[in-house]
């Protein structure tokens, strides 16, 4: 990802937490140079000092069976907003776009069927809607190895963590300053959400 020096995201811990608040990410997988990509939900972790990415394909999507070997590659990305010229205080000046993204490099497992698919599932399910996992406990054993038979399960070991967060830091402080002010009022509720992150970094 291209970050120039004062963009650059090198806390572990705030891309993580960045990671694990806004999970939703894109994993990407590349065959003959053709990319591939896929929506879905992460479990972001530390174990023994590496941070590993958990989730899983519905056995039917193609890139279910290219991830093994593969360099793979997950974007975490969410909030983000239109800058408008009209803050700068010079006139020559053009617009732009602030936003955080993280990117995430590594190799992936294929987790068994058995346990340690349903040990991801019940870890996915206690993260998003713990008040869901005792319908699922009590949910008939037929019903939840069709489901699992019909998942792949995964898990992503993180060799090269890069975190980009592009928020006016090249700008005056006045410009900064006009920039966190109107993203903070706004009634847009992903701008506020820009504005709140400029504001940590004043």
């Amino acid at each position: 990802m291209y970050t120039p020096k004062h963009f650059q995201l090198t806390d572990e811990q705030e891309a993580i937490s960045f990671m694990q608040r806004y999970s939703f990410a894109t994993i990407v997988t590349a065959t003959d140079n053709v990319p591939f990509a896929t929506h879905i939900p992460f479990l972001v972790s530390k174990r023994d000092d590496k941070i590993v990415l958990s989730s899983h394909f519905a056995k039917a999507n193609p890139q279910a069976n290219e991830i093994i070997g593969k360099d793979i590659l997950v974007i975490f990305t969410e909030p983000h907003a239109y800058i408008s010229p009209k803050h700068y205080e010079k006139e020559t000046n053009v617009p732009t776009w602030n936003y955080i993204a993280v990117h995430a490099y590594g190799k992936a497992n294929i987790l068994s069927e058995g346990e340690q698919t349903a040990n991801l599932l019940a870890q996915m399910i206690s993260n998003y809607e713990a008040d869901y996992l005792t319908q699922w406990n009590n949910l008939p054993d037929e019903y939840k190895q069709r489901i699992m038979k019909g998942i792949v399960a995964f898990e992503i070991i993180v060799d090269d963590l890069q975190g980009k967060q592009k928020l006016s830091q090249n700008r005056s402080e006045v410009e900064r300053e006009n920039i966190t002010k109107a993203l903070s009022n706004s009634s847009d509720t992903v701008e506020a959400e820009i504005g709140k992150y400029m504001s940590r970094i004043k």
